[in-house]
């Protein structure tokens, strides 16, 4: 049981320090007290007690094992999060489309030898409000100090007016 307790330990050892880590503080303390049980001698009694190199052998699993689930985990949050100097968005398919066909036009516009109409059109009030929603979103994840426009509740309600005025369901006539 010694030898194995020590493979055991040159493995979560070798695990841990890995790329400049090193041995949780539980997982020393665990190790240190399965070494302390094996020096003394242990009685055999009758009753059915716990063996106390078992239990400390049940203590040196946990610690280990939540030792594993923490590099584990740390190791996904910095696989998920960005690069250094890059955001990330969630965006979901339609979102990406929308804003697919929005930068497309947009490129379009800026170019001065643009001069033809685009086959892609907003079908549905629902449809442009989606598109000014997906278009918020990547705005609003500028930084504050590299926005063009400081306010971004102002375009989004630009935006909204303009979609709501196109889809009006009865326009506003002067009456006499």
């Amino acid at each position: 049981m010694e030898e194995a307790t020590r493979e055991i330990g040159r493995g979560v050892a070798s695990h841990c320090e890995r790329e400049g880590g090193i041995v949780p503080a539980a997982v020393e303390k665990a190790m240190a007290a399965v070494n302390a049980v094996a020096q003394k001698r242990r009685h055999l009694t009758g009753t059915k007690t716990t063996d106390p190199y078992h239990a400390q052998l049940w203590i040196l699993g946990d610690a280990i094992g939540e030792a594993c689930w923490l590099k584990g985990h740390a190791s996904g949050i910095r696989r998920k999060a960005p690069a250094e100097g890059k955001i990330r968005v969630d965006l979901s398919i339609n979102e990406l489309l929308q804003l697919s066909w929005l930068a497309h036009l947009g490129f379009q516009h800026m170019m001065p030898n643009y001069r033809g109409f685009e086959i892609y059109r907003f079908n549905s009030e629902e449809d442009a409000k989606e598109g000014a929603l997906a278009v918020g979103k990547i705005e609003g994840v500028i930084p504050a100090k590299d926005r063009p426009v400081s306010d971004l509740t102002v375009q989004f309600k630009n935006r909204q007016k303009l979609i709501t005025d196109w889809w009006e369901k009865e326009p506003d006539r002067l009456r006499a």
